[in-house]
């Protein structure tokens, strides 16, 4: 039953997540004059993965060929699960709408006197969304995470239910024509910088609503970190040379994403970073695009273009990873009336296929799909003829678990073991399987009430880490063969490549589907 003092509003277009997607999204049904609403876990504007970043974005301008090539080069690379149409569709949205930003941010100059439109400097960036947000029209409640959908009786979304938590009203329930999802993906607590509050908590959402996911399998991904930091700014390190401690050269592949070498060479001792090929003109712009990335080297007392230094890896789960809500139709719809996707919570295989999206491909789809699903949202509404009375059926309150750790703990070892998710069998992607169904089990076996708001949050996100890691799991295990950042030590040939779907709560399920039919 719904809190007697639960918070009401009404509005056209509810946006769940007030990061880059969400922010864009928000902005873009606004200004085609639908009332909006954005509710964000923390703050919008300095919430999420790409605030504490350089961004840059898949940026080409309409010139001969390049942006045929470009999806060319992308489609090769995709290995055989990637779509033209989608990557042509964000890379005209990002040239025509980024610049339009400059507005509320100050863009710089390169060498050239070009302005830079394709990188910019996250937490300026994210403030200027804000601010753009606010300046046409869309209210922002901060600190004020959504828990559940609202569903009309015919199974559409009608809004979202969350908790406030900094005032006295600590429920909140906001019915919408249209909701869009663009919470993020998740890190499973990785600590991951910017990534705290990507613990999945969309991707929930999106299952007890009926959405299915795509593209789990991918969530081997992991960063380099200089040791004993969270600083996950990994352009610089395309450059890089790594040494044992006993100083010999190790031996890297060529894909600048394939960090499995490291995560060997880390299980028999550490490893040193040597950055002295940075090119002078990166070194003189990496103030400027990522100033916290020279920030933490200047609080560790080194200097890494001159001195070599220890790395670890930090997971990033399906934010650099691909996996997602499976996007249906061209439309940034998930098979839900009235709900749309945006941003790392959906998948990304369109446009980046079986590999990471790194960081231009995907800041450029999650402008570009908050957009589309902006414009989606607003068309939706303007078809529909409900009355404001009818009949919603709100969540009841759920219980909360009394056992955080030992369940976290379970899907940490699991998602966050770099040997674990880079060198995958079939008998150690079983075992995972056994342990985070146990972790599920007695997370539901561990269950009392409580009506503190933090604690409901705490147990939200528990849940979906959870659910997460098992549709991961279950996605690994149904993929047999080694494809893009999925690898398998033994893995299987597959003749043509196919889409693994996964969802369900309490019983995960997979199921393969040829490309063809994807979108």
């Amino acid at each position: 039953m719904r809190h007697p003092t639960a918070r009401q509003l009404t509005t056209d277009v509810l946006v769940i997540g007030g990061g880059l997607a969400g922010c864009w999204a928000a902005i873009t049904a606004a200004q085609a004059g639908a009332k909006v609403v954005i509710t964000e876990k923390g703050y919008c504007g300095t919430s999420g993965v790409a605030a504490s970043a350089g961004p840059g974005h898949w940026f080409i301008p309409p010139e001969g060929t390049l942006r045929q090539d470009a999806i060319a080069r992308r489609l090769d690379m995709a290995q055989g699960l990637g779509d033209a149409y989608w990557m042509e569709a964000i890379i005209d949205r990002t040239f025509r709408t980024l610049p339009t930003i400059a507005s509320h941010y100050r863009y710089t100059q390169d060498d050239n006197g070009k302005i830079r439109y394709h990188a910019l400097r996250g937490p300026e960036y994210l403030r200027a969304l804000r601010l753009k947000a606010l300046e046409s029209g869309v209210t922002i409640l901060d600190h004020n995470p959504a828990l559940r959908l609202l569903r009309h009786e015919d199974g559409s979304i009608a809004g979202a239910t969350g908790v406030c938590l900094k005032s006295g009203q600590d429920q909140w329930s906001i019915r919408s024509g249209a909701t869009i999802l663009a919470t993020g993906g998740c890190a499973f607590r990785s600590h991951l910088l910017g990534g705290s509050n990507n613990t999945g908590d969309g991707l929930l959402m999106a299952a007890e609503a009926g959405a299915c996911f795509s593209g789990m399998e991918f969530s081997a991904f992991f960063t380099i970190v200089p040791a004993t930091t969270t600083m996950a700014r990994t352009m610089i390190y395309s450059f890089a040379r790594y040494y044992d401690a006993s100083g010999h050269e190790l031996e890297r592949p060529e894909s600048p994403h394939d960090n499995r070498f490291l995560a060997e060479a880390l299980k028999t001792g550490p490893v040193f970073c040597d950055l002295s090929r940075v090119p002078d003109d990166i070194r003189g712009q990496l103030p400027q695009i990522s100033p916290n990335v020279p920030l933490t080297f200047q609080r560790l007392g080194i200097d890494p273009f001159t001195q070599k230094f220890p790395v670890s890896l930090v997971g990033e789960g399906t934010i650099r990873g691909v996996g997602g809500i499976r996007v249906t139709d061209r439309q940034a719809g998930c098979g839900i009336p009235g709900l749309y996707v945006a941003g790392d919570v959906a998948s990304r295989e369109p446009v980046t296929g079986a590999i990471s999206g790194g960081g231009a491909v995907n800041a450029a789809w999650a402008l570009s799909s908050g957009c589309i699903a902006a414009e989606s949202a607003v068309a939706y509404i303007r078809k529909q003829q409900r009355s404001p009375k009818e009949h919603i059926s709100y969540p009841e309150h759920e219980t909360v678990a009394q056992d955080y750790k030992a369940v976290e703990k379970a899907v940490q070892d699991e998602m966050l073991s770099p040997h674990k998710q880079y060198f995958r069998t079939a008998s150690s992607l079983e075992k995972s399987a056994q342990t985070l169904d146990a972790a599920w089990q007695h997370l539901s076996a561990t269950l009392g009430y409580d009506t503190d708001v933090r604690a409901q949050l705490r147990n939200h996100e528990l849940k979906a880490l959870t659910a997460v890691s098992r549709w991961c799991t279950a996605s690994a295990i149904a993929r047999r063969e080694s494809r893009g950042i999925h690898y398998r030590i033994d893995s299987e040939p597959i003749d043509n490549p196919t889409h693994i779907l996964s969802g369900g709560l309490t019983n995960p399920w997979t199921r393969s589907v040829p490309v063809e039919t994807f979108s």
